[in-house]
């Protein structure tokens, strides 16, 4: 493993699920090609690494048939990994996606029995992520869509989705849970179109919920990528409402499927101010990787993948202390501040009399439709910087 200013430690608060480093490299063209990674040795692999944290899946875990004595030894073991290696557990989250019992959704089925127990395994994976630590509940409604409109009356599943998360915020606050919700946008894949597509729709409904203060986000960067949508504009919605409780960090090539890539490895700009945003806008949850190896790699590969993930946001965080520092740079962001805030005394908060001067003021339209702002010699110099040449 290299040594440099960018290898990992436990005070950058990386993190990896479970299932991202598990990932056996299963597409739905082809089965797994590398074998399983047992949990215990994903936590002390990880830490070796410089990550200080993992989250789970209850199935990444406890497999959904076990009995209740081979759960507790599960647990049980897993627990002894995290002290033995300094690794936490800072985030839990119930997989309602995989079996076919949740085929027509979770939360929001028609059949009001497969309701009954996605609320019913959702408590159970609750207890097992508060039991093993965790302060963060990722809601990713995976399968909460339709493939056809005849199926469902969209306003109908909302209320289903919202009377399941006003019931388990209301079981966490009975339990004495310590516990915050973070809600997951993704716009289709598996379903052909999911409710709650993208952040700001998660943003518009939790202020529906009966417990809005227990509730934020944890956008992901492929799932607003997928909508063609900025991530970096998503994240900063939800920093500016104080609703980014998690994040979910890979990459990917566009609209397409889900391709939940390393770090870094296609967004290059993008993930720069997303490093930005993240690290100078207040956020202070774990910097969580939600990607997997190529299926062409083998376990080495798979801690390759890791590391990279993790060098590649350090990289980042060193090209925006170079940005920050870079005085040409600076200088053009310094005169577009000026311009900003030049306003004449006209802007900010209404009164009577601003309004009057302000609809008395005269304004050089032409003038100002003529001055450059400078942004075509800013982009050039970021895109000089991050490949190495200032």
């Amino acid at each position: 493993m290299p040594s440099d200013q960018f290898t990992p430690t436990k005070a950058d608060r990386f993190a990896f699920g479970l299932w991202t480093v598990g990932n056996r490299g299963r597409d739905p063209f082809g089965g797994e090609s590398r074998d399983i990674i047992p949990p215990p040795r994903i936590v002390a692999r990880l830490s070796e690494l410089g990550a200080y944290a993992v989250s789970l899946h209850d199935n990444d875990l406890v497999p959904i048939d076990v009995s209740p004595a081979e759960r507790d030894r599960i647990v049980r073991e897993f627990r002894q990994a995290l002290a033995d290696n300094d690794m936490k557990l800072t985030m839990g989250t119930t997989n309602l996606a995989f079996h076919p019992v949740f085929k027509d959704g979770a939360f929001t089925a028609n059949d009001a029995r497969v309701r009954a127990y996605a609320r019913q395994k959702v408590m159970r994976s609750m207890d097992l992520a508060v039991e093993l630590g965790a302060t963060i509940y990722v809601f990713w409604g995976g399968r909460e869509g339709v493939e056809t409109d005849a199926a469902k009356d969209p306003r109908e599943a909302l209320k289903r989705y919202r009377e399941a998360l006003n019931f388990l915020c209301r079981y966490a606050i009975d339990q004495g849970y310590n516990l915050r919700f973070a809600l997951e946008a993704k716009p289709n894949e598996p379903r052909g179109d999911i409710f709650l597509p993208t952040t700001g729709h998660m943003l518009h409904f939790i202020e529906t919920l009966d417990y809005p203060e227990m509730v934020g986000v944890n956008p992901e960067v492929a799932h607003e990528h997928m909508a063609g949508l900025s991530f970096a504009h998503a994240i900063a919605q939800a920093l500016d409402v104080g609703k980014l409780f998690h994040v979910d960090l890979n990459d990917q090539k566009g609209p397409r499927y889900d391709q939940d890539l390393r770090f870094a490895s296609e967004s290059l700009k993008e993930m720069f101010f997303v490093v930005k945003l993240l690290d100078e806008g207040g956020y202070d949850g774990p910097r969580q990787f939600d990607a997997h190896a190529y299926r062409t790699e083998d376990e080495e590969g798979v801690w390759q993948f890791t590391l990279g993930c993790m060098r590649s946001y350090k990289i980042l965080q060193a090209k925006v202390r170079q940005y920050n520092e870079d005085s040409e740079i600076q200088g053009l962001l310094a005169e577009l501040r000026r311009i900003s805030e030049d306003d004449g005394g006209l802007l900010g908060d209404y009164s009577p009399e601003k309004a009057r001067r302000l609809k008395e003021s005269t304004f050089d339209i032409d003038a100002l439709g003529r001055r450059g702002l400078g942004y075509e010699r800013l982009d050039q110099l970021l895109t000089e910087l991050l490949l190495g040449v200032r």
